[in-house]
């Protein structure tokens, strides 16, 4: 006969059990690397595409054609077209679509964007201007130009250039800066073809897209990166070919990455991992991470599973293949950030569905760290979660003070604030374990860099340090993407080389150190432009300091 239940303390032990599940949870989720912060409770638009300029401060840019936003332009200042049906009578929209942001005040300031930006592509030139190309309706063969000033300047705004015109429509390309530092765009909806800012090249078929596009598309918004040969390494649907800029030459076609489509609408994302100066720049290895189950698109399927898979190739070498690698959650929509310690971040996204508007499902709110020197089944490690779903257009960008600025998520085409996956007008910053206090006796502090460096030559960076150095410091290049769309486009990390790192001050409560690097041997590792240049000390990287390499 069974024993007599008391059932008060089998609630009690039942609640005890539940208090220490959650209070499990919570102290596992306290102990995550990386911290968050929102650093503006309305940034008054949601950015689809973001930039980092020179001066620090940050461009957010949506688009036009869906009514007003949350943010008001300057008196005088309001766009007029008759042809947009969802403004008032008139077409007046006294709203701005793009801001300029100051990280360092956390003060925003509304900019004025006229034609329609509405999935656009962009890239830095190389005195500093943001070039940004095409977008939807009056926007699909338009080209502007933000050339950034300092916040308090102040008068710094987007200018809609009447000439050149895009010679293809260009809605959802990919733009990539070239060695000698002109602009080529590539694809869009459509577009099998690229072009060339300034347009001193005619406009080229380029069938590969065509080859790689399904009954879904998910040939858009390739993937683009700029080998250290300085051909390019073009990456569509689930195909990757090498490609001569030069010439017009396919010159090999990679094997097919498994794991199902990788592009949009099935946003997948990618980077190329550091350029090192102590294998002469001689070897580039890309990773592609993500994506959704093919048909997830086309038939709306917002609960179908994303990957779990990332490829990592080593593009450079004669028998490059394909290596699979398990990502610790499914996601896409994801954004891949290049850190300045070589590692990189992987945030943002849903963990079901597929890019499009109220096509994913699942928040994926866990980043992840990606370590690419670790041995493989130990690079991926979960970070602290954020609160904030960032869904079909959000952003990541890396600030130069080593922050991840995360902004944007709105899988509506309107603004609405309520419901599922409300618009997101919040932006905020995630702060990776190199940041943390601990850290600080390690972080290096850069007291003095040239404004300019030239192909080739030798520079010296003054860096100090709370403790002293052991081993080298590394001094890493890393260039402002344009990011959107899951990819973050002219990305790049160039590990320099460092000859000598000479004592000149020790004792007391600083240690202070000469640094003397070398730039790059040319466009090919790194275009010309501005990058933002970091000393890192053991992993731990300081504020960066801009620098203009020059041709």
């Amino acid at each position: 006969m069974a024993a007599p239940t008391n059932t008060g303390d089998a609630q009690g032990v039942f609640l005890l059990i539940c208090f220490l599940f959650f209070a499990c949870r919570f102290s596992c989720a306290q102990q995550l690397p990386g911290t968050w912060e929102v650093v503006l409770e309305n940034a008054g638009i949601a950015s689809m595409h973001t930039a980092v300029t020179r001066f620090g401060t940050v461009v957010l840019l949506d688009r036009t054609g869906i009514g007003p936003s949350r943010l008001l332009l300057p008196r005088g200042h309001c766009r007029v077209d008759p042809t947009d049906t969802f403004l008032p009578a008139g077409g007046q929209d006294c709203s701005a679509h793009s801001a300029l942001f100051d990280p360092s005040t956390r003060r925003l300031r509304p900019l004025s964007i006229v034609t329609d930006t509405w999935c656009s592509s962009g890239q830095f030139l190389p005195n500093g201007t943001l070039l940004q190309s095409g977008g939807d309706l009056d926007g699909l063969r338009k080209l502007r130009a933000f050339s950034p000033c300092s916040f308090e300047d102040g008068r710094c705004d987007w200018k809609e250039l009447e000439s050149p015109r895009l010679a293809d429509g260009r809605w959802y390309a990919t733009n990539q800066i070239l060695p000698d530092g002109s602009v080529v765009i590539i694809g869009g909806r459509a577009a099998p073809s690229m072009e060339f800012y300034p347009p001193s090249r005619a406009l080229r078929p380029f069938p590969f897209l065509d080859a790689a596009r399904d009954a879904q598309m998910d040939n858009l918004y390739p993937f683009v990166h700029l080998l250290p040969d300085g051909r390019l390494f073009v990456f569509a649907n689930v195909r990757s070919i090498l490609y001569d800029i030069e010439t017009g030459d396919v010159v090999r076609e990679y094997p097919v990455l498994d794991g199902g489509p990788r592009n949009y609408p099935s946003g997948g994302s990618s980077v190329m991992l550091p350029l090192d100066a102590a294998d002469g720049y001689s070897r580039a290895e890309v990773v592609v991470c993500g994506g959704a189950q093919y048909e997830a698109f086309l038939h709306q399927q917002t609960d179908a599973p994303a990957s779990t898979t990332c490829g990592r190739i080593a593009a450079t070498d004669p028998d490059a293949a394909w290596a699979l690698e398990e990502m610790p959650f499914p996601r896409v929509m994801g954004d891949m950030v290049m850190l300045p310690n070589g590692q990189v971040l992987i945030i943002n996204g849903a963990q079901t569905g597929s890019q499009g508007y109220g096509m994913g499902s699942n928040p994926c709110l866990n980043p992840v760290v990606y370590r690419p020197d670790q041995p493989t089944g130990t690079r991926f490690m979960v970070l602290t979660p954020t609160e904030i779903p960032r869904m079909y257009h959000s952003t990541a960008n890396l600030l130069a003070d080593g922050r991840v600025l995360v902004a944007g998520s709105n899988p509506h085409y309107f603004y609405r604030f309520e419901g599922a996956f409300p618009t997101e007008l919040r932006l905020e910053a995630f702060s990776p374990e190199y940041l943390a206090a601990d850290k600080d006796g390690l972080r290096p502090s850069i007291k003095s860099a040239p404004e300019k460096a030239w192909y080739g030559d030798d520079f010296e960076v003054v860096v100090e340090t709370a403790l002293p150095l052991v081993g080298q410091v590394e001094m890493n290049l890393l260039s402002a993407p344009f990011a959107t769309h899951s990819f973050s486009q002219g990305q790049r990390m160039v590990r320099l080389s460092v000859s000598s790192t000479v004592a000149v001050a020790e004792g007391g409560a600083l240690y202070r150190y000469r640094v003397v690097c070398k730039a790059p041997p040319d466009g090919r590792v790194a275009p010309p432009g501005y990058y933002m240049t970091f000393a890192v000390n053991q992993g731990v990287p300081s504020v960066a300091r801009w620098v203009q390499l020059l041709l």
